[in-house]
């Protein structure tokens, strides 16, 4: 049992020193092996209990992925996509968000909050709008995937698979100026530290505070949901100079 519990810490710190993103590739058993320096068998036993932990899935065929098993329904995914906008995520990620963030406050690993600041710096560190975003989503999936609760996660996988799906990228990169990556770096570290803090009440506060300025910037605060479409946002007049030009 204790070499089992060795190889399982040995995995553990390979995914977080190799600094994966959520839904990378680990390589193949037989590399892993040698570069941990375990057995195969002491490596199946590490990658099932990890993967009962919802910290990495598996797929025949294809590998070993980290983070949690993904929302596959695409054809439900794609439905959704086309009769949702992004005044209707908002709504959903409002809803959910914070009490992620407060469930995260009570389960969240010390690994956990590490990436949590490590997605945030790399986020502000940025400079071109798709390493922005995929450091923006890799830290809402971490504070997700700090409940350690499958249900949860997947959920929240449901959701961002739907909001990836929308136009949601022109209306965001239409919004995104220097004032408003200084304000969020903020709230994320704000959320962060309410979680190191095991503070659940502050934690879920401070994710509704950030959420609700992202809705804010980027819907307007006296919107009518069934009324707002990407088009119509996009189109708004009087707005700040976007601070990224890139097409996406």
């Amino acid at each position: 049992m204790e070499q089992y519990t060795k190889a399982t810490s040995l995995l553990e710190n390979y995914i977080k020193n190799k600094e994966l993103a959520s839904q990378s590739r680990l390589p193949a058993e037989r590399q892993l092996c040698e570069e941990l320096g375990i057995s195969r068998t002491e490596l199946r036993k590490a990658l099932s209990l990890l993967e009962a932990h919802g910290q990495i899935w598996r797929h025949v065929g294809r590998g070993t992925f980290v983070g949690a098993r993904p929302f596959t329904r695409l054809d439900e995914i794609a439905t959704l996509s086309v009769h949702t906008n992004p005044a209707e995520v908002m709504q959903a990620r409002l809803l959910l968000e914070p009490g992620l963030a407060k469930v995260a406050a009570l389960h969240a690993t010390q690994t956990d909050i590490e990436r949590m600041r490590l997605c945030t710096k790399r986020k502000d560190a940025a400079v071109e709008w798709r390493t922005y975003e995929r450091w923006d989503g890799e830290f809402h999936f971490t504070v997700a995937d700090a409940t350690h609760n499958r249900l949860l996660i997947t959920l929240f996988n449901a959701m961002n698979a739907v909001r990836e799906a929308t136009e949601w990228g022109r209306l965001r990169i239409s919004r995104i100026t220097a004032a408003s990556r200084e304000r969020s770096s903020g709230q994320h570290y704000a959320i962060i530290d309410a979680i190191a803090g095991r503070d659940r009440v502050r934690a879920e506060a401070a994710m509704l505070e950030h959420l609700t300025s992202v809705h804010q910037s980027l819907l307007g605060a006296d919107y009518e949901t069934s009324e707002v479409t990407i088009d119509t946002v996009v189109k708004a007049p009087g707005k700040a100079k976007t601070l990224f030009s890139e097409s996406i």
